[in-house]
């Protein structure tokens, strides 16, 4: 079900909110969070309210979505309620402003928060640099970016770094947890030996592929070196070297020096799937702020990893 307000009010639309959950006999008691979404496209509105929804279904909450319009023209404040079958497990508040009201999110969107929830914002793209200083950001526990669909992602991830604070994260990050999963679990076998070098390779643009250089710079000690190529990873030490290479849209293959290679699924993460992982947790990720950390140890290179 989707309802239209046009030029209205935040008391108007949780008066509607109320009325609805009366009159369809829905309920608010098992929402676990409300996850604001902010964009500055309403083209691209679509594509993350679809990926909110698919989210909610692991994480039933309220998804207030402000699309932030032109400064310069009317003030405005139009607004659309979804729930059902048009909402996923959630229940969804769009917000469409323009003139004054695009620049009042924080105003507009705390009437609308559940109560005594956890509150996560996500900026699909274009986040502020400072998200726990953003007026939105301060609401919440949680404040998601994605790096990897900025226009530039390295650049993206430079800023990250140098606001971080706890409570931030970023889609790029999740979009490599397979990829850290598999790496880890081959470090925890036999030979137990120190890890001399290690090679990120992927697209040029990813801020995906620099955050594992991270991680591998934080998680070892060494610095990185980072290829532009397919996408793989390879670690050297003494008794050879570990390759975890991308040879088909879902297969990867694990090579082990003195070992037959094995072949794993490593299926590319949706958007939403990225989203539901990030979350699963409220609290501050210490694995990722040593990543952002430790990005300045990845080094570019223009040598062959094969």
């Amino acid at each position: 079900m989707i309802i239209d307000l046009p030029d209205t009010s935040t008391r108007d639309i949780s008066k509607k909110l109320v009325q609805i959950r009366e009159e369809a006999g829905l309920s608010t008691i098992g929402r676990v969070l409300t996850l604001i979404v902010l964009t500055d496209h309403v083209r691209g509105s679509e594509a993350a309210i679809d990926a909110a929804n698919e989210a909610s279904r692991e994480h039933p909450c309220r998804v207030i979505v402000v699309i932030r319009g032109s400064r310069a023209a009317a003030s405005r404040l139009d607004a659309q309620i979804r729930v059902g079958g048009d909402a996923g497990a959630a229940e969804v508040v769009v917000l469409r402003t323009s003139g004054g009201m695009a620049s009042q999110s924080a105003s507009l969107v705390t009437p609308l928060l559940l109560p005594d929830t956890p509150v996560a914002v996500w900026w699909p793209r274009n986040s502020p640099t400072l998200l726990a200083v953003d007026k939105v950001g301060r609401l919440a526990r949680r404040r998601i970016v994605d790096s990897d669909a900025e226009g530039h992602p390295t650049d993206a991830l430079a800023k990250r770094a140098a606001g971080y604070s706890p409570g931030d994260t970023d889609l790029a990050w999740a979009r490599i947890t397979h990829w850290r999963s598999l790496l880890a679990a081959t470090l925890d076998r036999a030979p137990f030996e120190p890890i001399t070098g290690a090679t990120v390779c992927g697209a040029e643009r990813a801020a995906s592929v620099d955050l594992a250089g991270g991680w591998l710079a934080s998680r070892l000690g060494i610095d990185v070196h980072r290829a532009v190529g397919p996408s793989m990873v390879v670690l050297e030490r003494a008794s050879g070297s570990i390759v975890l290479e991308q040879v088909g849209p879902t297969t990867a293959e694990l090579r082990v020096t003195g070992q037959p290679p094995t072949r794993v699924a490593l299926v590319a993460r949706s958007v939403a799937d990225c989203l539901a992982e990030e979350l699963r947790r409220m609290d501050a990720d210490g694995v990722y702020a040593d990543a952002l950390a430790c990005h300045d140890r990845v080094i570019y290179t223009s040598a062959s990893v094969r």
